[in-house]
């Protein structure tokens, strides 16, 4: 699962403001974490928390949802 969906199940973001970070993101060389956090939208700890979600799913490890 890509970290815009996971910020987006968690309410943290909304699909238009995803989607305004991804076209600034295609013009930057940031990561969209850092967008988003630049933006005021997430705090760091709702990035960890999401990238430590992220990691947990592509390893086939998370079984909570």
């Amino acid at each position: 699962m890509k970290l815009g969906e996971i910020l987006m199940r968690k309410q943290l973001i909304s699909l238009s403001e995803l989607e305004q970070a991804l076209t600034l993101q295609s013009s930057r060389s940031q990561k969209l974490g850092e967008i988003l956090m630049g933006q005021g939208l997430i705090q760091r700890g709702d990035l960890e928390q999401a990238l430590k979600e992220q990691y947990w799913r592509q390893n086939g490890f998370w079984v909570i949802d």
